[in-house]
């Protein structure tokens, strides 16, 4: 429903623009006489100035003027022109505005808002069908009745300009804002049963701050390495990027073969650093998900139990009625509520568990009172959980907690991870020893499952990613003396050497490397120039260290660096490690530079993760006929837009559901009007 609206004059009567169904002829037209008295009738006595309205009776006053029942017209039920009269009220307030000659009123500007509305439908999501809603065109009407809204296929056609006009200022952003890119990729399935890959680049800009930009979002016709492989080469052609760091990927083998082509490839476009040994970043919250799996496996028997348990007391409301009066009866004061975990993902296992062994006496309770309780539990899972069950689980949770909070450090991606990457490694390497030497049996045998997992990714000295090692050294609290004791810690005499040598050696050939030095060092060409001839030396600088013996000792900022006592170490207050390069770069210029690429390495493919999440909304039941490039416009287009993608505002925090529904069931006993409150907010 679209309607062209002309706007007053100040010379000109709203007779002329009522609506064509309004009937005029009643309406006397004597000077100073109002059109509303077509639709009110003056009512004796004449004194009480009373008008009586021809549609539902009512009598309205008239003291002050007619607005009053211009206002009754507005708003009576049995008018069948009030939303005619709604309209002319708004004209009428519209011509007033724009006849004002105060300077504050801002001139409307039909280009801008029709971009302000792509950007919207952009960002929120909205269905393209949306924007012919009658509703929602009545209330843009009421907004600025001059504002043409666009059709769908305009819509649509707005959004592709948009996706090209922002693709090409981040093209412009990526070629002065960064030297390399690091960049994380993934597959995903799309509920229409296509193949999509996501490319995201992340790299930290002149101004120190880390950016995350999606840069593809293409269908593709299969998950082999190579296929994936070349469309991250056809992506990085098209950007234009061919200065990459480093490549972070899942474990699947087929990621392995991926990037083994893109290496060859970007070898020849001479762009690596340490002849690209370390480009392959393998994702580490991933790799942490493979050994807690392993090590649950010790205990599967009794976390299947309890799980069940969880399973029978949500499964209905009777259920869940009869569970939390037992809570009462048991006196729990906990307020949490149990929640079914999902068992691909041990985190969520983490907070079943966790949430459970709070009320551990109130399942107990359930088993003697509700027959039903132990009956079905007998079928599915061996019975209700036991004691021992229970003992088990709350001995591995601390050794759970120890990995959820592991994984929730270092799956972030809107801040920098790189250097708390083997961070995490030692101390799970630590803690994983110290239990594997319990003596406590469940534990121990865990622990040893663990151990097992970690040292096929770890233990290795030639399987860890040196780049990471670097992060840490390139941390101020950390530095070399922190990478090379816990090298020793966790590795055998041999192993720690040899790692703590490879460490040293390509920490300064990376150094070398960005400080653009080929063969030999600073320091070397220093000394050469002491043999020139005295001709280069007007003041006997050469002649004083040649006769006394005296050198001429270079120090690099790399040699500075690690001198230097490293920043102290507070539990409390996080350092900003940006800003700590930012303020020191003058000091350490070639550092910083190396800094600022390797510090923004991801270490977990969440962000490609994100980027589906958002395509999971665009792609949903009721949109499945977009077409992959409109699906790759949206969801590439809302990221450049927001800065972050949409999911991240909106992931679902197991404690965060937790607390609501606790609001929400406090409100239901104080009474349905504070709840009614709380659910409209």
């Amino acid at each position: 429903m679209s309607e062209t609206v002309e706007t007053l004059t100040p010379n000109t009567s709203r007779m002329d623009h009522l609506p064509s169904y309004i009937d005029s002829s009643s309406i006397e037209n004597s000077k100073g006489r109002s059109d509303v008295w077509g639709h009110f009738t003056k009512q004796n006595p004449y004194s009480e100035k009373k008008a009586k309205c021809n549609y539902c009776g009512d009598l309205i006053k008239y003291l002050a003027g007619t607005s009053g029942m211009r206002n009754h017209l507005t708003r009576c039920k049995e008018n069948p022109n009030k939303e005619a009269f709604k309209r002319q009220r708004l004209l009428s307030s519209t011509t007033e505005v724009s006849v004002s000659p105060s300077p504050t009123i801002s001139k409307f500007d039909q280009n801008a808002s029709r971009m302000k509305l792509v950007k919207m439908f952009v960002k929120s999501e909205l269905p393209f069908r949306f924007v012919e809603n009658e509703d929602f065109r009545d209330f843009v009407w009421s907004l600025q009745p001059r504002f043409e809204v666009l059709s769908r296929t305009t819509l649509r056609r707005e959004m592709w300009e948009l996706y090209e006009e922002e693709k090409a200022k981040l093209k412009m952003f990526l070629s002065k804002q960064c030297e390399r890119v690091c960049l994380t990729t993934d597959t995903w399935t799309s509920i229409q049963n296509l193949n999509y890959m996501s490319l995201t680049a992340h790299f930290i800009d002149n101004d120190w701050k880390l950016q995350k930009k999606i840069l593809n979002f293409s269908q593709t016709t299969g998950h082999s390495g190579e296929l994936i492989a070349k469309h991250v080469e056809a992506c990085l052609n098209n950007w234009e990027l061919k200065r990459v760091l480093s490549i972070t990927v899942d474990n699947a083998t087929a990621n392995d073969v991926g990037v083994q082509y893109l290496k060859r490839r970007m070898l020849s476009w001479n762009c690596l650093v340490l002849r690209g040994e370390y480009v392959h970043m393998r994702c580490c919250a991933h790799i942490l998900s493979l050994i807690v799996k392993e090590g649950l496996k010790e205990i599967k028997d009794s976390i299947s139990k309890i799980r069940s348990a969880v399973k029978y007391v949500k499964s209905s409301p009777a259920r869940f009625a009869r569970f939390k009066a037992c809570v009462e009866q048991e006196g729990i004061s906990y307020k949490g509520i149990v929640c079914l975990d999902v068992e691909a993902r041990w985190n969520s296992t983490y907070l079943m568990l966790e949430a459970s062994l709070k009320y551990k006496d109130a399942f107990v309770l359930l088993d003697m009172q509700d027959k039903k309780f132990s009956v079905e539990m007998a079928k599915s899972n061996g019975g209700v959980p036991l004691e021992e069950d229970w003992e088990y689980a709350r001995s591995i949770l601390p050794f759970l907690k120890m990995f959820y909070d592991s994984t929730l450090r270092i799956s972030g991606s809107s801040y920098v991870t790189s250097h708390m990457y083997m961070k995490e490694v030692f101390g799970i390497g630590k803690r994983i020893q110290q239990y594997s030497e319990s003596s406590d049996l469940s534990i121990k045998l865990m622990a040893m499952r663990m151990k097992g997992k970690y040292e096929k990714y770890w233990g290795n000295p030639n399987g860890i990613n040196i780049l990471l090692l670097i992060a840490v050294v390139l941390d101020p609290r950390s530095k070399l003396d922190f990478v090379n004791y816990f090298i020793d810690y966790l590795f055998e005499s041999s192993m720690a050497n040899e790692l703590k040598s490879k460490l040293l050696s390509s920490l300064k050939t990376l150094y070398e490397q960005y400080q653009g030095i080929e063969e030999g060092s600073q320091s070397s060409q220093q000394e050469s120039h002491l043999d020139d001839d005295d001709d280069d030396d007007p003041h006997g600088m050469s002649f004083y260290l040649r006769a006394t013996g005296r050198r001429f000792d270079y120090i690099s900022e790399l040699d500075k660096y690690l001198r230097e006592d490293p920043e102290p170490y507070m539990k409390s207050v996080e350092l900003d490690i940006l800003h700590w390069w930012k303020v020191n770069s003058t000091r350490f210029p070639i550092l910083a530079n190396m800094a600022r690429e390797v510090l923004a390495i991801p270490i977990s493919t969440v962000a490609s993760e994100c980027a589906f999440s958002t395509g999971g909304r665009v792609v949903s039941p009721y949109r499945s006929c977009l077409t992959p490039k409109i699906v790759e416009v949206l969801v590439c287009t809302q990221d450049w837009l927001k800065g972050t993608p949409f999911s991240i505002l909106f992931d679902e925090d197991p404690k965060e559901l937790d607390k609501f529904e606790q609001e929400i069931t406090s409100q239901d006993e104080v009474g349905p009007s504070s709840a009614a409150i709380n659910l409209d907010d």
